[in-house]
């Protein structure tokens, strides 16, 4: 079974995607986490730390560089895995990313994602970005500003990917979220039976 986790940052996804995995694993269940990052929390600290500000447009093409080079492969891992399988993030994060800076969607990530297999299961972790901005600050790891936070979770809004995923309300505790996770899976395997 295939999962993808998406979300802003902050909402809890890969808190959540690396505890289903170790509840599986708990459970004597094989279990893969596989992550989709596209070095975005890098760049923005090496610009921070060197005084420079990327501009958009460069910050994306690097961006979509390393997450679809990230998604072509962990699908290719996917794909030999006789296991679960969960992935943090998947294009639709470039294209909210995208969405939220002003830029155009572009053709390969709908073309890719239209010919990549299709997750199990798709899952939106939806956060108050006033929430997402609060555990954003106190992990301590990355900056993310309330406003940006708020554009990034009405670009994942007004996606429309997003009328194929389940929206989860991530406010609540890691806890509370993985059991409305675990409930989500338990039903989608009910159905695959």
């Amino acid at each position: 079974m295939l999962i993808v986790l998406t979300g802003i940052d902050g909402s809890g996804k890969t808190t959540a995607a690396r505890a289903l995995v170790e509840s599986a694993r708990a459970e004597g269940r094989s279990a893969l986490l596989l992550s989709n990052h596209a070095g975005r929390r890098q760049l923005s600290l090496l610009a921070e730390k060197v005084g420079f500000t990327m501009p958009p447009r460069v910050a994306d093409f690097i961006e979509t560089g390393v997450r679809l080079f990230t998604v072509l492969v962990n699908h290719a891992r996917a794909g030999r895995a006789d296991s679960l399988v969960v992935m943090d993030r998947h294009l639709h994060c470039q294209l909210a990313l995208r969405e939220s800076k002003g830029l155009k969607r572009g053709r390969l990530l709908q073309w890719l994602l239209r010919m990549l297999p299709a997750p199990d299961l798709a899952v939106h972790f939806d956060v108050d970005p006033r929430r997402a901005h609060q555990r954003v600050m106190a992990r301590g790891t990355d900056k993310e500003t309330l406003a940006d936070l708020q554009a990034f979770r009405d670009a994942y809004r007004a996606l429309p990917e997003l009328s194929g995923f389940v929206v989860v309300d991530a406010n609540g505790t890691p806890d509370e979220v993985l059991t409305r996770l675990n409930r989500l899976i338990d039903a989608k395997e009910l159905t695959c039976v």
